[in-house]
């Protein structure tokens, strides 16, 4: 048997391993760590008994407690839902007007449809409820077919140009592609609509009167829009699509009519309730 080697700085015994001219000293683990691993393996050995651990040939062992965080979760997501549905039950069979004026129902239905217009709404209103072009900003005064819970509440349940036959419709005419207005009527008609918005401009007579004759039916002789065709107002400065000329000039001679989806057989009642308080309170409800 070989001498052992002692270090001759600290005296303690090296391994017989050698780098570089650097010895390794033979110093026992600490108590500590051993006594730590240890228990480490004792507690490993026990908990593949207390909880789910080996698989089996068709399950897996479930442990002496038969439970799971999967179960642990699910039984508080039941209990959860057992609580929202007091509420979405109350919201389902209540009106509109019951539901803004009792705090605790207006509460959750402003919560739920917070978070169902992130679902459903935001990818085109925005995040913010403030639109791009060509969806409205639900923030403002401006309602195409009416900012009303009732009327709200209509539109999200039944769409815009959607599916249901009972779906916001009503199509603006091309007026050039269906040859009912020349170019040079529709450049005039165009300068008549910018001026009912901006006062620098100038129109004239003629103008005005292929307006009356083509247009006022929806927009209104004013020009401030009739709700019940979707149509919106023409005096303000603000426009789903763009406000410049040629964009309007192109609107006019091939029309534009956006979709919004049908959310009726999509969204259960409460939940379309509950989109249109939010939306309601979002600073434009009326």
């Amino acid at each position: 048997m070989s001498e052992k080697e002692l270090d001759n700085v600290t005296g303690v015994e090296t391994t017989g391993h050698e780098w570089d001219g650097i010895k390794e000293l033979n110093n026992p683990m600490p108590r500590w760590w051993i006594y730590t691993f240890i228990v480490c393996c004792i507690w490993g050995f026990i908990y593949q008994f207390l909880y789910p651990s080996w698989p089996l040939i068709n399950d897996y062992y479930k442990g002496y407690f038969n439970e799971t965080q999967r179960d642990i979760i699910g039984a508080e997501l039941k209990a959860i839902a057992r609580d929202r549905s007091v509420f979405t039950e109350r919201i389902k069979d209540a009106d509109l007007v019951t539901i803004r004026n009792d705090n605790s129902m207006f509460e959750f239905a402003q919560a739920g449809g917070k978070a169902a217009f992130g679902d459903n709404c935001a990818p085109c209103h925005g995040t913010g409820a403030a639109g791009f072009v060509g969806y409205p900003n639900l923030n403002d005064d401006e309602w195409i077919w009416g900012g009303s819970l009732d009327e709200i509440h209509y539109t999200i349940s039944f769409g815009v140009r959607g599916v249901h036959e009972d779906t916001r419709l009503n199509d603006m005419p091309a007026f050039l592609r269906d040859e009912l207005l020349t170019k040079q009527e529709i450049d005039d008609v165009t300068t008549y609509v910018q001026s009912l918005s901006d006062r620098t401009i100038t129109s004239n007579t003629a103008a005005q009167e292929l307006y009356i004759d083509n247009c006022s039916t929806c927009h209104g002789e004013d020009g401030k829009g009739l709700r019940e065709f979707g149509a919106p107002d023409l005096t303000d400065a603000i426009s789903l699509y763009v406000t410049d000329r040629d964009s309007i000039i192109d609107i006019i001679s091939y029309s534009r009519g956006g979709v919004m989806p049908t959310w009726r057989g999509r969204l259960d009642e409460a939940t379309i309730k509950s989109l249109a308080i939010y939306v309601h309170t979002l600073g434009g409800g009326e």
